[in-house]
């Protein structure tokens, strides 16, 4: 059966030494250009507290002290601590990859808790209307790793299986088809699950368009329901995706990766403070963002 060998140029414009326009760029911007429309509309009808004209600004703030930088050190903490103790230089090193979504989230809500204390604004109001943008973000980061041909699936025979030359350590340029077909032959190549793509859909917009017909809902109005809601659903999607994606290489009881731990303890946080904030409850009114 022939597979489909990964060969995409992850550069989209060469603009000169280093420097270049890069596809994962551009999918962070596509993410960012979404949460910043979506959060004006609902700025625009009173729903979000950020003033209309200062979305874009609390997004970049937001984009940068959050999702950068907590995912960058989230990411090194995590998973690349050794590299760390070697070389600490490598927390710089961004251009060589390395960016960890649930230091991502510890990022956004320290920085939510500080813009909303300067600012006056209420947490919960903030934290619940970043958590259903969030998502599309997280989809079109997926769609930039599987550009990139990074963070590749567990070998698989499926039918859309795909050959990821990144695997041995190949990246685009370094190799021709034929070579990765001889590889594959040989067996020092083996296709693997596409699960960026998986987790594109299942994280991204599954998630995406679970919490737009959750804000239509009584429950999915009380303030921190959205926010609890997508650290859960979050967190499960990440759990299914992990059993399709190549682990890193601590595992704990034979076949729990690090990042399933990381999302257990998502939804036992979820769940602790769901119940601090009382939303197990019926509630006969429907409760406004205050």
């Amino acid at each position: 059966m022939t597979h489909y060998i990964h060969n995409i140029n992850p550069i989209l414009l060469e603009i000169g030494g280093p420097l270049a326009v890069r596809w994962y760029g551009i999918s962070y911007l596509m993410g960012f250009i979404a949460c910043i429309l979506l959060l004006r509309r609902w700025s625009k009808r009173g729903e979000f507290e950020v003033p209309e004209k200062e979305v874009s600004n609390f997004v970049v703030l937001l984009a940068f002290f959050g999702v950068f930088l907590g995912g960058r050190l989230g990411y090194v903490l995590f998973y690349g601590f050794d590299s760390f103790l070697e070389d600490p230089l490598y927390v710089f090193r961004v251009w060589d990859g390395g960016m960890a979504s649930h230091g991502g989230f510890i990022g956004v809500i320290l920085f939510l808790v500080w813009y909303a204390k300067k600012n006056h604004h209420h947490f919960l109001n903030l934290t619940d209307h970043m958590a259903v943008t969030t998502s599309l973000g997280f989809a079109f980061g997926r769609l930039a790793n599987f550009v990139n041909g990074e963070l590749w699936g567990r070998a698989s025979d499926v039918k859309w299986a795909v050959v990821f030359p990144q695997s041995a350590h190949l990246h685009y340029g370094q190799y021709t088809i034929p070579e990765i077909e001889r590889m594959v032959e040989a067996g020092q190549l083996v296709p693997r699950h596409p699960s960026q793509l998986y987790q594109a859909f299942a994280e991204g917009f599954l998630v995406f368009g679970i919490m737009m017909l959750l804000r239509r809902t009584a429950w999915g109005k009380r303030p921190g329901a959205p926010s609890i809601s997508y650290l859960a659903l979050y967190a499960l999607a990440r759990i299914a995706m992990e059993f399709f994606r190549e682990p890193d290489s601590t595992i704990y009881l034979g076949w729990l990766t690090k990042g399933q731990l990381y999302s257990a303890v998502m939804i036992a946080v979820a769940v602790i403070v769901a119940w601090q904030l009382n939303l197990f409850r019926r509630s006969s009114a429907t409760e406004q963002h205050g």
